[in-house]
């Protein structure tokens, strides 16, 4: 697939650490025959038929204007609908009113055969860029995520970015916002967890004069707000049910309705939405509807934990002191010892915190190896015993996480003492070569060669 700025919203985009727990977006419609064309079956529902204004136009006198819709379905596969057509939509020799049918099937609409496949996943290389926005890094999980972020940005794609509190959730949707053509507009930020039930319909769409009691004057509400701009909504995850159903009106639409109007109100707000939580977790506890997880997660980012990138310590020191109009001099010795040791528990907010409270303790002019820093004696333990663990989700995703924290752990302190050579690494690990290279690249400690072409069991570069 040529994967374009233009075929994000169709497509969506993914960063590797998100791709397996975002909803399957990526199919093509192929009409058969001669000269067949093919369209995208994305983030939105589309509609087959004889009009222009469809999204796949087919030549067929047997075909309506508007034939039928095709929408992927939340439990996979592609539901179809037919839109009352003339002469009928079928599959497999019989005619159908609503089905959903599986990648591979091909399904007629009139008297024109359209095979429905599955496309390639797409990816992008890391990016060049040790930073996007207000956001720092040069290890390879960080360059993925600007990657995709840079690709994203000039376009209206809805984003998704999951990330635990203090890995930069809104820097990464102001970010966003600076990137796009929307730069001149508001970037409005809502805060979901903040909003009682009872206020978020007059909180997001606005209300009039009158409309219940206390409502004393009118109000645009952050939909009307965003206008032009970005609307960015932290904390998703803790939006009612209620709630969730009139937002997807909001975004499927682009039309509010303040509380006690008379006529919807035409908004133009690109979403960009946030959470500390798993929505695919939700969505199959039933706790958050898949039609607007799907309708979000059209790029679906997770910002990584700074545990998992202890490589970025010494950039991001060196960024902070260069925000100070500082530099930093050497960055070794103990106080870096001492902060790989941590556990970090508020991630790069807290890295920042440590720095700004050793630079008040420390002389005016002192480097980074003559801070007095303090850090939580608590979490360093945690973070040299392993035992970091998240005691807020459920025993079975708490494990598979710490799993894959000390794996990464493991493989990278092993890594780094092999000073990057596969061969001493894995005899250290007791794994195979090939396997320990299947580890780099599973915790982007390494890039994967472009083509497949990963070395072979003989060669000790990774």
């Amino acid at each position: 697939m040529t994967f374009d700025r233009r075929t994000v919203i169709q497509t969506g985009l993914a960063t590797s650490t998100t791709r397996g727990r975002t909803a399957p977006r990526a199919y093509h419609l192929t009409v058969l025959g001669e000269g067949g064309q093919t369209v995208a079956l994305g983030a939105r529902a589309i509609v087959v038929g004889a009009h222009a204004s469809c999204d796949l136009v087919l030549a067929d006198p047997q075909v309506s204007r508007r034939h039928a819709e095709l929408a992927i379905a939340p439990d996979g596969g592609i539901r179809v609908k037919d839109l009352g057509s003339t002469n009928g939509t079928w599959w497999q020799g019989t005619r159908v009113t609503e089905l959903v049918v599986p990648a591979g099937a091909t399904v007629k609409f009139g008297g024109t055969p359209v095979r429905i496949g599955a496309a390639d996943a797409p990816s992008l290389p890391p990016s060049e860029r040790d930073h996007f926005g207000a956001m720092a890094g040069n290890s390879l999980a960080m360059r993925e995520l600007f990657a995709v972020l840079e690709m994203a940005a000039p376009t209206d794609a809805t984003v998704l970015i999951e990330g635990e509190s203090g890995t930069g959730k809104e820097l990464a949707a102001r970010a966003v916002h600076d990137a796009s053509a929307r730069r001149a507009g508001p970037f409005v930020v809502v805060d979901c967890s903040a909003i009682s039930e009872q206020l978020v319909d007059s909180h997001l769409f606005g209300h009039v004069k009158g409309a219940f009691t206390g409502a004393d004057r009118d109000r645009r509400g952050a939909f009307i707000e965003a206008s032009g701009g970005t609307l960015f909504l932290d904390e998703l995850g803790e939006l009612p049910l209620s709630a969730q159903a009139k937002l997807l009106r909001v975004l499927e639409a682009q039309t509010v309705q303040p509380v006690g109007a008379d006529r919807p109100i035409a908004v133009d707000a690109r979403v960009v939405a946030a959470t500390h939580r798993q929505l695919l977790r939700m969505v199959e506890a039933k706790a958050f509807r898949f039609d607007l997880f799907y309708r979000l997660a059209v790029v679906h980012v997770a910002l990584p934990p700074l545990r998992d990138r202890l490589e970025d310590l010494a950039h991001l020191i060196t960024t902070f002191y260069a925000r100070r109009g500082a530099k930093p001099g050497p960055i070794a010795g103990d106080n870096l010892d001492k902060l790989r040791r941590h556990a970090w528990p508020g991630n790069v907010r807290e890295l920042r915190n440590v720095l700004e409270r050793a630079w008040a303790l420390s002389a005016p002019a002192a480097g980074f190896a003559g801070l007095r820093l303090w850090l939580d004696p608590g979490a360093a333990q945690q973070a040299s015993s392993g035992e970091v663990v998240d005691t807020s989700l459920p025993f079975k995703e708490a494990k598979e996480r710490w799993t894959d924290q000390f794996e990464r752990r493991y493989v990278s302190l092993i890594w780094e003492r092999a000073a990057g050579n596969v061969t001493r690494a894995a005899e250290q690990a007791g794994l195979s070569r090939r396997h320990f290279r299947e580890l780099l690249y599973k915790h982007s400690l390494v890039e994967r060669p472009s083509g497949g072409d990963d070395g072979g069991d003989g060669d000790d570069r990774p």
